[in-house]
């Protein structure tokens, strides 16, 4: 027998791997795709019919400075924005904050008010364009700033089409952007959820997102685990509130990670779908299909991009959207080469999208409907992410829903134990990573890096404060009593938000509002 390289062969979630499968390795999944329980994807035709949207996340500095990247993307083949939020914006605070000092811009565009909005998408087409905006404590008031600006623009409510995330029990465990307690925040939620099947049709309404559960050290398989056990909270959520399943469950949507485990990422979303496929119509009862699909976004890992040797990030990402596509994303944002080292430039952005392009028009995958399907290795790893996700999911159910969980910081541990285990295996050369601790070079040509002009901090402060200087006070203070009555009593709060941001109020006063009716959560 020859010589192993290695004593024991395992995915990154620590499955074993065998070696080479057979039929008697897997149960494997004949349903055409586009069927229960869509294993195999959740349209017959998939790329045949329409390939996957290519939306290229991003945002930073000034409303102007990101609208300006946008239509850059856009005229290079993107189909879709994604809008990537400053922190002050996503934890409800305004650029002339205290708290706000330092992270203006950075990691994101600053919307203080519906003039920001305005400059953001102006000469954008929201009619023909969908838009995803990673928003999760504030969501409410982004979706009633984007709706503000499309009917200025002539677009109705129920023509516009897009995603916000929306996704603030996934923040508790994992990112922290979270501003109110889990009540609070929770009829956040399923009043958008009630909002929007009457007011916004075409809108997802949340993007469950495992994205930040595997940046923060899970594998794949807590990834699967974690995330849908957060969407059965949310259907839990939107049932107890008086919503018909199949009235708001088509518009939920999820937003996966997806890593260099070429074969078990793969694997990973075939489980996830079949997984909530059965949740939606056994647990739930959801009649429709479109209910009982699993339509996924997906982004490139960020926490792979190494600072050293930065181009090799471009081979990484490339492996990482191939997962992707063969496992059946309905849409995809892959990351800049540069981005372990600051915000994408215009360059590496471009090679990015085009990435995706090549995939889409030069491999020939997107020819093929589930091509790895039936492979029997993939077909195996598929059921054995199942086995061990039910097996999260049933230990969730014994603490009393995912809530509780998080509240007694079973999936915290959980995603703290891998992350540790992982970092080990790195530190004691038993995990390869390419650059960092094999195959290093002594000395590496720097790449461009984009910077933030310091002095952006001090405009946008200041135009938040025109903006106040010149609104109608009288108009400003009703709008906010009105919000602050149907946060205190049962209204939907959209509405009193829609008006509220058209009167000029700012994400940060609106917020300031329901932190004095919800309270600040505190975590233990």
């Amino acid at each position: 027998m020859s010589k192993l390289r290695k004593p024991r062969f395992a995915t990154d979630a620590d499955i074993e791997i065998r070696g080479a499968y057979g039929p008697d390795d897997a149960r494997g999944d004949a349903t055409p795709p586009g069927q229960f329980p869509f294993t195999r994807g959740v349209q017959p035709t998939m790329y045949r019919g329409q390939l996957w949207t290519m939306r290229q996340y991003a945002g930073f500095g000034t409303a102007a400075e990101s609208n300006a990247r946008y239509k850059y993307l856009l005229a290079a083949g993107g189909k879709g924005l994604s809008v990537a939020f400053d922190l002050p914006t996503q934890m409800g605070r305004d650029s002339d904050h205290a708290m706000a000092r330092g992270e203006v811009g950075r990691v994101g565009v600053a919307i203080d008010s519906l003039e920001d909005m305005r400059v953001l998408f102006d000469g954008i087409p929201l009619a023909d364009v969908s838009t995803s905006m990673t928003i999760n404590a504030t969501a409410a008031t982004l979706l009633a700033l984007y709706i503000a600006v499309a009917e200025e623009h002539g677009v109705t409510r129920a023509a516009l089409r897009g995603t916000i995330q929306n996704d603030i029990l996934k923040e508790y465990i994992a990112r922290g952007t979270y501003i109110y307690p889990p009540a609070g925040s929770m009829r956040l939620i399923t009043d958008t959820f009630t909002f929007c099947a009457r007011e916004v049709p075409q809108w997802n309404t949340v993007s469950i997102s495992g994205y930040h559960i595997r940046e923060a050290g899970a594998d794949a398989v807590q990834e699967v685990a974690f995330t849908l056990a957060d969407g059965i909270a949310y259907v839990e959520a939107a049932l107890r509130a008086g919503l018909p399943v199949d009235e708001f469950a088509p518009r939920l949507s999820f937003f996966f990670n997806v890593h260099n485990n070429f074969l078990e990422e793969v694997a990973k979303f075939r489980a996830a779908r079949r997984m909530w496929a059965a949740i939606m119509r056994d647990r739930f009862a959801a009649k429709s299909a479109k209910s009982q699909m699993l339509r996924f976004h997906a982004q490139t890992a960020g926490v792979t991009l190494q600072a050293q040797q930065p181009l090799v990030n471009v081979a990484r990402v490339t492996v990482q959207a191939l997962a992707a596509v063969l496992g059946g994303v309905q849409s995809l944002h892959t990351n800049s080469y540069d981005e372990a080292l600051g915000l994408p430039t215009e360059e590496a952005a471009r090679i990015a999208l085009r990435t995706q392009q090549v995939i889409a028009h030069e491999s020939g995958v997107a020819d093929f409907v589930d091509p790895l399907g039936g492979s029997w290795a993939v077909e195996a790893l598929t059921d054995e992410i199942e086995r061990r996700a039910r097996a999260y999911l049933d230990e969730i159910e014994r603490m009393g829903g995912m809530i509780a969980a998080i509240e007694q910081q079973y999936p915290q541990k959980e995603i703290e134990r891998r992350a540790y285990e992982h970092q080990r295996a790195v530190e004691a050369n038993e995990r390869v990573v390419v650059g960092v601790n094999a195959f290093a070079v002594d000395a590496e040509p720097p790449v461009p890096v984009a910077t933030i002009d310091p002095e952006l901090e001090r405009a946008q402060a200041e135009r938040v404060r025109a903006v106040r200087a010149r609104r109608s006070a009288a108009e400003h203070a009703r709008a906010l009593a009105a919000l602050d009555a149907a946060a205190a009593g049962g209204a939907n709060m959209l509405p009193p938000i829609i008006t509220a941001v058209k009167a000029l109020a700012t994400v940060g006063e609106i917020a300031d509002v329901l932190r004095a009716r919800f309270g600040e959560y505190q975590p233990t």
